[in-house]
């Protein structure tokens, strides 16, 4: 990494400078942003290792539980078994939701970061701006974690809980900075616009940048033509298999018939698999494919040789096509292709990792430069 200094270009002199200034809005944007990014995936695979199985199986248990309280008329093991079912999906649920929020956040943090310019603001009402919209993506997605956790203990409501208020106030912060960022925007397009005002950023890709800008169209290609292939071929199918196997296990259950029961039910959990891995790996390389374009527009400022800034867009690339590959491939191979698809997450977490280094190394040595100028 030492020859960074001579093998990267980034922009030079006062556009340098302006374009990404000492605790300006855009670099608040962008470091909090991958951050946010990166958190998000990081929690992600853990709770794939060591949540998401164990869950579904839980879930499994309990579902077979109910339908054997339902052939013995028993009510009191029915209730029993459903609101253990309902404590797992919430469990799953929101962790789900905290893992997703985190990273949706860091996505309009660094889109946010790209129109920084057109944001017709003082630079001090854009700071607080993106301060308000960062502190608002990280309360949101820590509260909503915490729901299970929390539940209604010491809340004056009856059905809604503190960590789901203060979700609620992390959401509300992210809507009033964006309406701000809003305003802004507006602002610019409606007032008079400066002679070489624009933004130097977008004009400086090199190898890397156009590796991932590639691989992210291609990522979202592919994401897009599986969710039209499994829409066209399986979605309706499933929907209505699915109708069909909750029939056959209330029946069979009502009726004393605990194999045929047991066998709905193994259908069924096969069956929400099946649909869990599609959509999972449909959406998880679209995303992916999002996020190689994002941080393909931020490469002049990921200060690392030339080198390593090729291996960490490989690097990101190839996990982004392992981990939903071997997701749809969990059905057929079972936990060793969880396993291999876990590994893929990690690579673009130590991807993403690589990159946000570079750019903290990027600013230090900016406001470095400025202070031996000035």
């Amino acid at each position: 990494m030492s020859s960074a200094s001579q093998t990267i270009r980034p922009m030079e002199g006062e556009s340098q400078a302006a374009s990404f200034p000492p605790l300006g809005a855009r670099r608040m944007l962008v470091i909090g942003g991958m951050a946010l990014i990166l958190a998000g995936m990081l929690f992600g695979d853990i709770f794939a290792v060591f949540v998401l199985h164990q869950n579904a199986a839980q879930i499994n248990a309990r579902l077979l539980a109910a339908t054997q309280a339902v052939a013995a008329r028993d009510a009191a093991g029915i209730a029993a078994a459903f609101q253990d079912t309902g404590g797992f999906l919430e469990n799953r649920g929101t962790k789900v939701d905290a893992h997703a929020h985190m990273i949706a956040f860091g996505y309009i943090a660094l889109l946010l970061a790209l129109l920084q310019p057109r944001v017709a603001l003082a630079e001090e009402t854009k700071k607080r701006l993106a301060a308000l919209f960062l502190f608002g993506s990280t309360l949101l997605p820590v509260c909503v974690f915490l729901i299970h956790y929390v539940g209604l203990a010491g809340s004056p409501f009856s059905a809604i809980g503190w960590a789901s208020v203060f979700a609620d106030l992390g959401g509300f912060l992210v809507m009033v900075a964006a309406a701000g960022e809003l305003a802004g925007l507006w602002r610019y397009w409606r007032g008079p616009k400066k002679n070489g005002a624009g933004d130097d950023l977008l004009a400086h890709a090199a190898g890397p940048a156009r590796a991932l800008l590639c691989g992210g169209t291609l990522l979202i290609l592919a994401g897009f033509l599986h969710g039209a292939y499994y829409a066209g071929f399986h979605l309706y199918a499933n929907e209505a298999m699915d109708q069909s196997l909750i029939t056959t296990m209330a029946m069979s259950a009502a009726s004393g018939q605990p194999a045929d029961t047991a066998q709905a039910l193994g259908d069924y959990a096969q069956l929400q698999g099946a649909k869990a891995v599609n959509i999972a790996a449909h959406a998880h390389i679209i995303e992916f494919g999002i996020l190689a374009i994002l941080v393909a527009l931020f490469q002049p400022y990921v200060f690392l040789s030339e080198r390593w800034r090729k291996t960490w867009a490989a690097v990101l690339l190839l996990g982004s096509l392992i981990l939903p590959v071997f997701v749809l491939l969990e059905l057929r191979l079972g936990i060793v292709a969880g396993g291999i698809a876990d590994v893929g997450g990690l690579l673009v977490v130590i991807a993403l990792a690589g990159m946000l280094t570079g750019i903290v190394r990027y600013t230090g040595r900016l406001d470095a430069a400025q202070e031996v100028a000035s």
